[in-house]
Parts: structure tokens; C-alpha cells; sequence
């Protein structure tokens, strides 16, 4: 039903364009294949078909030549072209409402910029700085946090590194450090009252604070283990003698790194190899890079509201447009694409953890987001140039424009008929991939 839903708004899309223009439109169907049931008013017929697979409105003229005035090949080519993308265009709309109705919800908006770094941050070894606006990762241009979150998620972790590496000393140092404050310490005050042992980790942690710019800044390996060595005596001093356990030594090392670009004080600052924290799901999971640093907030008002649900509905599209160039080009594979029935599968799993984690608000935010998600994929996708899409019969309206003349319809239908038939062939893979992928979970 949603997917029928968003199709309806697509299949809308090119209706109302075609009306506005002039255009006869023979049938508008929701569905495919058998008709269920169907109405007349004016000249169109308005039908419902058994397949909850897609839909159509179907112009005069629009696949074959058509001698009356108000066909489609009669129209004027810049009004073809508006029929032509304005279902996408629509599906990008409801794409800014769904956003929009997400947007409106929210306490503040975060923006990607660096606040602070927290004890173990991982990044703030590698180059980044309080203040730093990020504007580029892993050649991944950022606008909002969900372009960095995209970017992010695309960096792959680096297997062999130099375990030596005065950057690993540096992580290693901060999280023996922090394991004493939160083990050791923890462990000696806690049979002591909650006040004293909130006291004595505050403490702790202002020693560990005191040392970590000169830590970070380090720039020999003996450098950093003397500000260790002194950091843990004096955390030992006021707690109590520990052993100082030793700065690992392992030959290679696993670390997500990539180059960053910010803006820094006015000024265009390129960061190489920029290290950022990497972590497991579980022990057989493949490793995965999260955020480990705070970002700064802005304040919500009606501009803001606007600009964000504005921003990030275009970083949507960007990035199913970077996916969609990740999976032509390899980035991607097969598994990484849902058809209706994996999509489906998603949608009730997002919606029911967001039930579970936050009530009925959460996961109807969920359901709304992923929604949002589908509706800008299937806009972005039609306006791929590939035959069969909205995209490429703009192409053959783009070439007509050009040439000042039409391309003949033989050529154009067979055309669009192959890539109808890789697309079907294609969806047909993907959906048969999902149900394997179903049946998997349930049984294996």
C-alpha cells in the first residue's frame, strides 16, 4: 500500500503535467496487469489493477504517432520534457514533506562541525581541530551531517598498518589510561558512596584532561610514553600504586583512515589520513567506523527548520545518486540492493525497533524517514538516462532538441524496449535475491 502510495504520486506527477499542457491522457491505472475495476469521466479512464507493482498514465501519442492536436508527439518539446520529469520531481517533493514532518520534530539541528573530542577520540590525533566545518571525506562533498554520515560509512577499513606507528602508540596510551580511570579506580572506591566515587573519577578525569594537548600533540614515540608514564604516576599519586601497564607493541595494526577537508578559521585545510574509531558488532562482524567526535548544534526556528529539511532532502538525493554510480561502478554489490520484498522487510524492521526504542512517535519517524528514502530513490532512479527510464526518454528529447528533429519511433521503441527488459530481468534477480534472504533468516 505505501508503495502504491508513492507510485501514485509519481504516475500524478506526469498527469497533471500532461493535463496542464494539453495533453489527452487515455488512462491513468494504479496497478498492473488485470483490471479490478475502472471509471470514465471526460475523456480518461481512471482504473485499479490487480498488480500492486506500479502504475501508468498512458498519454495519446505517447508510443506511437498520433494524428489528433493534443497527442503527446504533437506537444511542444519543452512541455514534452516537464511531462517527461515531472513525476520525479514529484516523488523529490513528497521527499521534502516526509523530510519536512521529520525535521519539524527535532530539538536542534546538528551540524557538521567540530565541538569537542571526547578522552579517546581517535580523529583527534590525525589533524582535526575544535572549530574545523568538515566540507569534504573520503571524497565525499558535506553539506549536513548526513552527507558526513554517508561519507563516513563508505570509508573501508585499512588491514596491515604499521603497528608502530607513533598514532597507535597515541591511541594506545589514551585507552590504558581511560581503562584505569574507568576499572582500577571504579573497582578500589566501590564499596564507598556513590559521591565519593563520582569525586574520585571527576578527579581522575581532570588529571587524564590535564595531559591529553601535550599527548595529543606528542611527536616522538618516547614523547609520548614519558607524558604516559607521568599522566598514570599521577592519577597513582592521589589513588593509590597500580601497575603501569605497558604501551602495546603489535607488528600491524586495523584503522579506518581517509583524507578530510575543512574549513578552519576562514581558510581551506586538506587533512591526510585522518584516523577514526572503528568497532564490532560482534566477534565475527566486519569491523565499522563511527563518529568520535562531538558536533556543534543549531538552534531551531522557522529558517532553520526550512534550510535543514531544504539541505538534507538534497543530501538524499546525493547520496542515492552516489550509490546508484557505487553499484555501475563496483563500489557496491548485489547484496547491498532491496527490492520491493527486501524493502519491505526493512520498512517493518525499522518501524517495529523504533516502537521498541521509542513508542509509537519513534517508529512512526522511522516509517516516515524510510519512506522518504524510497520515494527520492524511485524519483533519482526514473531520471537515470538509461532506456525505458524517465531519464532516457528525456535523452531522446534532448537529442530531438538538438538535432531539430525526432528520432523515428522504430528506433526509439526498440530501444526502450531492451532496457524495459533488463529492468525487468534486473528487479526479477533483486527480488528473487530478497526472498532467498527471508527465508534464510527464518530457517538458518
Amino acid at each position: 500500500m505505501l508503495f502504491e502510495a508513492i507510485i501514485f504520486v509519481h504516475e500524478f506527477g506526469h498527469f497533471i503535467s500532461a493535463k496542464r499542457s494539453g495533453v489527452k491522457v487515455n488512462e491513468f491505472s494504479l496497478g498492473m496487469g488485470p483490471k479490478l475495476f475502472s471509471f470514465t469521466k471526460g475523456e480518461t479512464v481512471y482504473s485499479l489493477r490487480a498488480l500492486p507493482i506500479g502504475g501508468f498514465c498512458a498519454m495519446e501519442g505517447e508510443d506511437e504517432d498520433s494524428q489528433n492536436p493534443r497527442a503527446f508527439n504533437n506537444a511542444k518539446l519543452w512541455k514534452r520534457m516537464i511531462i517527461i520529469v515531472a513525476g520525479a520531481l514529484l516523488n523529490i517533493l513528497l521527499g521534502f514533506i516526509f523530510m519536512l514532518i521529520i525535521e519539524v520534530q527535532q530539538p536542534y539541528f546538528v551540524q557538521p562541525v567540530v565541538d569537542s573530542f571526547p578522552e579517546q577520540s581517535y580523529s583527534a590525533f590525525t589533524g582535526l581541530k575544535e572549530g574545523d566545518k568538515i566540507v569534504r571525506i573520503n571524497n565525499y562533498g558535506v553539506t549536513t551531517m548526513r552527507d558526513f554520515q554517508y561519507g563516513l560509512a563508505t570509508i573501508k577499513v585499512s588491514d596491515n598498518l604499521d603497528g608502530k606507528n607513533i598514532v597507535f602508540y597515541k591511541k594506545d596510551a589514551i585507552n590504558n589510561l581511560v581503562d584505569h580511570i574507568t576499572v582500577d579506580i571504579r573497582d578500589k572506591y566501590k564499596d564507598a558512596e556513590q559521591s565519593v566515587l563520582e569525586a574520585k573519577f571527576n578527579d581522575a578525569v581532570a588529571v587524564l584532561n590535564s595531559y591529553l594537548p601535550a599527548l595529543r600533540s606528542a611527536k616522538t614515540v618516547a614523547e609520548v610514553e614519558s607524558i604516559y608514564s607521568k599522566c598514570y604516576n599521577d592519577m597513582d599519586h592521589k589513588y593509590g600504586e597500580y601497575t603501569l601497564p605497558a604501551l602495546a607493541t603489535q607488528s600491524t595494526r586495523q584503522s579506518f583512515k581517509t583524507n578530510v577537508t575543512v574549513e578552519r578559521n576562514g581558510q581551506i585545510v586538506e587533512l591526510y589520513d585522518v584516523n577514526f574509531l572503528g568497532y564490532k558488532e560482534s566477534e565475527e562482524a566486519q569491523p565499522m567506523v563511527q563518529l568520535d567526535f562531538y558536533t556543534t548544534a543549531q538552534e531551531k526556528n522557522f529558517g532553520t527548520v526550512l534550510s535543514n529539511t531544504f539541505n538534507d532532502t538534497i543530501s538524499v538525493v546525493k547520496m542515492v545518486w552516489a550509490s546508484l554510480i557505487g553499484l555501475v561502478t563496483g563500489q557496491f554489490g548485489l547484496t547491498d540492493v532491496a527490492g520491493p520484498v527486501g524493502m519491505t522487510s526493512a520498512i517493518q524492521q525499522v518501524t517495529s525497533e523504533g516502537l521498541e526504542v521509542g513508542g509509537f512517535a519513534e517508529g512512526f519517524n522511522r516509517l516516515f524517514f524510510m519512506m522518504m528514502l524510497i520515494t527520492v530513490n524511485l524519483g533519482v532512479f526514473n531520471l537515470l538516462p538509461f532506456p525505458a527510464l524517465d531519464g532516457g526518454r528525456f535523452v531522446f528529447l534532448a537529442i530531438e532538441a538538438i538535432a531539430r528533429k525526432p528520432i523515428p519511433r522504430k528506433i526509439e521503441a526498440a530501444v526502450n524496449g531492451a532496457g524495459l527488459a533488463i529492468l525487468m530481468l534486473f528487479i526479477l534477480v533483486v527480488t528473487l535475491k530478497d526472498v532467498w534472504q527471508l527465508v534464510a533468516n527464518i530457517f538458518i
